[in-house]
């Protein structure tokens, strides 16, 4: 087993975020050995818990909250979509109170040292539309079209959430075509149709995909 400490292992994975099995793996001590140490170098002020296993250096205290999203599903993939988006984007302005995620698994939040996540289930067929976020941090995000649409199917279900938008603000490289085909790829007929519904609304109030400051939609 190394004689070398735990900080050490840390400064080696060159990230501010980390997960203690990530430490067990690299250094070869045991669970409660890394987990002690751990505890160890919080009470230090060396690093904080921002989650249950995940931890941040307390040197880097300006973490992206989007940067952990791969951290809270370790054993599958899951991307930043809906309002939180939408917001990064610049079609909303408002800061969302929660990150909204999108996942195949059952709808669960997460309440962390650097906020609370919202993860939101949708059909394994319609979890698409995503690549790495091109800015700061590493995370899947939407792209622009399907956040939107992501929010109109979520609100076409029974739990009827993001029923209502703040402002929004479209640029010119928003496609509402491509929106409509990404709600043609629902499989449930019901809530693609309901998705057009509101889309074509939005897309008409917008006049056909212009840049339209203080464009409010309201799902119905």
């Amino acid at each position: 087993m190394s004689k070398r400490n735990i900080f050490s292992f840390i400064r080696d994975l060159n990230r501010p975020v980390f997960t203690t099995h990530e430490l067990c793996a690299v250094s070869g001590k045991s669970d409660s050995v890394v987990t002690q140490s751990l505890n160890y170098l919080e009470g230090q002020d060396m690093v904080f818990r921002i989650y249950r296993g995940l931890w941040g250096k307390t040197e880097n205290e300006r973490i992206s909250p989007y940067s952990i999203v791969p951290f809270l599903f370790p054993r599958q993939r899951a991307y930043v979509s809906f309002v939180s988006a939408l917001h990064i984007y610049g079609i909303i302005e408002q800061i969302p109170q929660t990150v909204t995620i999108a996942s195949t698994s059952h709808t669960r939040t997460f309440r962390t040292k650097l906020g609370t996540f919202y993860a939101h289930q949708i059909a394994p067929s319609f979890f698409k539309g995503f690549d790495w976020y091109k800015g700061n941090g590493s995370f899947l995000i939407a792209e622009p079209e399907k956040a939107l649409v992501d929010c109109f199917y979520l609100s076409s279900r029974r739990n009827k959430r993001f029923a209502h938008f703040p402002e929004l603000h479209f640029s010119k490289n928003f496609s509402f075509k491509k929106a409509r085909s990404w709600a043609n790829s629902i499989s449930d007929a019901k809530i693609k149709a309901n998705v057009l519904k509101k889309l074509k609304a939005l897309c008409s109030f917008s006049k056909e995909g212009s840049n339209t400051k203080g464009a409010q939609a309201k799902a119905r």
